[in-house]
């Protein structure tokens, strides 16, 4: 257990870190990786360790800034300058680029220490469609910490299950459309995916412009809000940091946010099918409706032209960008384009693609109609922004509307791949249109976790925010505690 892992609001009430005690915490975090993530479990949720994390915590500390030597840990989609950024592709295992993210950049500022780089599903689960989340050729399978023979769920699977593990203070994740609140959930993390244009893109390896976002997971809303007020900000390289209202200051306050009057819509189909989910969820709205809320019961079902529109962008905006960003790579040896990866995987079969093959890479590499991708943009946009979530709020009058995030964790299986549940959930109309989604942990199914999502209108993020420290102040579930065992129907039982 590592002594410095508090919530925020817990962590002001101690005595501030000295430097050393900010490099000791460094050092505590290093030797849990060493123990469980590299061998004990072998969770698999950190491909790499800054080896200057120690050193880097004592003068970040010393030096001041909000986060004062807290340790983060990166998805390796992310550039940092010490470390290698592979989205779990072999054919970027060497790609040091000596540059930072526009957002990491901002996380040194304000006092973050790079503690190393997280394990992901290999290029952000974009090459296939049977994948494995949670699986790279450069990682391996990350292992849900409450059940290791569990799905991590991706794509940010190792950020989501190091933060469970207590590997880190805190991880930045990356969401296109469920990458982020997935893995939040089934870890039993807070996971926070912000309004498109809250975070800049900058040296992030991509799929969407249109749809692509870093966020951060942590233990409690008030930590995930801390990191991401660090590393928010404008950025002229990412147009869409430039239109929105450019807030930096998402931590101060959550504690002053009243349930008393405010009206939440419940999605009651997209609660899923399952008795045992339906059973927690109701919990959550009579721990809401405690607080002083009134809950808004919502019957809809998108739109599922929005589906095939969100597809049709991320395909095309998946070979350009992809082209953007391998061209801009320094060296000579590195692939300049989606075509190139796809070659690649073909010439490394065995080692790549074992358990599943590249057809979403092939689709989008043929994906080159500009008229038919606008028009679909177009047509995402508007339905899942102003014709859903738009719609649903002032039809309802409501300011924020719930579902459940996802299932609880399926079995890992290489063979035959991921195992959703369909009816579950209703992330994919914000993901597309760009709008704020945080995840909250709202209590367990025989000791796996499941969260709960909470959605608000466009840049109305730190609302959101304080609607989930709110319903965190309120929450009487009981959370479980990683096993760090695969699953046992019997341990949980006993417990």
């Amino acid at each position: 257990m590592i002594h410095r892992a508090l919530p925020l609001a817990l962590a002001l009430l101690a005595s501030p870190l000295t430097a050393q005690q900010a490099a000791e915490d460094a050092q505590a975090y290093l030797d849990r990786i060493a123990a469980i993530d590299d061998d004990g479990p072998e969770l698999n949720a950190v491909i790499t360790v800054n080896p200057g994390a120690v050193e880097d915590a004592r003068s970040a500390e010393a030096s001041g800034g909000l986060l004062r030597g807290r340790t983060v840990l990166i998805k390796d989609n992310i550039e940092t300058r010490e470390l290698p950024t592979t989205a779990g592709s072999l054919a970027l295992a060497d790609n040091r680029t000596g540059r930072d993210a526009s957002l990491i950049t901002n996380l040194r500022a304000a006092g973050g220490v790079v503690l190393g780089k997280t394990n992901l599903s290999e290029w952000a689960n974009i090459r296939d469609n049977n994948s494995t989340s949670g699986w790279s050729a450069v990682g391996g399978l990350t292992r849900n910490p409450h059940a290791i023979d569990r799905n991590a769920c991706g794509s940010s699977s190792g950020s989501g299950a190091a933060v469970a593990a207590e590997l880190a203070w805190a991880a930045i994740g990356t969401e296109t459309n469920g990458s982020i609140t997935c893995p939040a959930s089934v870890n039993g993390v807070v996971g926070f995916k912000p309004s498109v244009g809250v975070v800049s893109r900058t040296h992030v390896v991509p799929i969407s412009s249109t749809q692509d976002t870093a966020g951060p997971m942590a233990r409690s809303v008030a930590d995930a809000a801390l990191l991401l007020s660090a590393i928010a900000g404008r950025d002229a390289l990412d147009s869409a940091t430039l239109v929105g209202p450019g807030r930096s200051d998402f931590h101060t306050g959550l504690e002053n946010f009243s349930l008393e009057g405010v009206r939440i819509g419940v999605m009651r189909n997209q609660i899923g099918n399952r008795q045992d989910l339906k059973d927690i969820f109701e919990t959550v709205v009579t721990d809401l409706e405690s607080g002083g809320a009134t809950l808004v019961d919502i019957e809809f079902e998108p739109n599922g032209e929005m589906y095939g529109a969100s597809f049709t962008v991320l395909m095309f905006e998946l070979r350009e960008e992809m082209g953007k960003y391998l061209t801009s790579l320094p060296g000579d040896d590195k692939p300049r384009s989606l075509a190139d990866l796809i070659a690649f995987n073909k010439d490394n079969e065995d080692s790549e693609m074992r358990w599943f093959g590249q057809d979403l890479f092939e689709l989008a590499e043929a994906s080159t109609n500009r008229e038919e991708y606008e028009e679909a943009r177009a047509t995402a946009l508007r339905i899942a922004g102003e014709e859903t979530l738009d719609k649903l709020m002032e039809e309802h009058d409501v300011a924020f509307l719930i579902a459940p995030t996802r299932e609880p964790a399926w079995t890992s299986d290489l063979v035959n791949g991921d195992n959703f549940n369909g009816s579950i959930g209703f992330g994919s109309p914000a993901a597309i249109a760009g709008y704020p989604h945080l995840t909250v942990p709202m209590g367990s199914i025989e000791g796996l976790p499941v969260g709960l999502s909470i959605f608000g209108a466009k840049w109305r993020d730190f609302e959101v925010l304080q609607l989930g420290a709110a319903y965190e102040r309120v929450r009487r579930a009981y959370l479980p505690k990683p096993s760090l065992k695969p699953w046992s129907p019997i341990e949980t039982i006993a417990e």
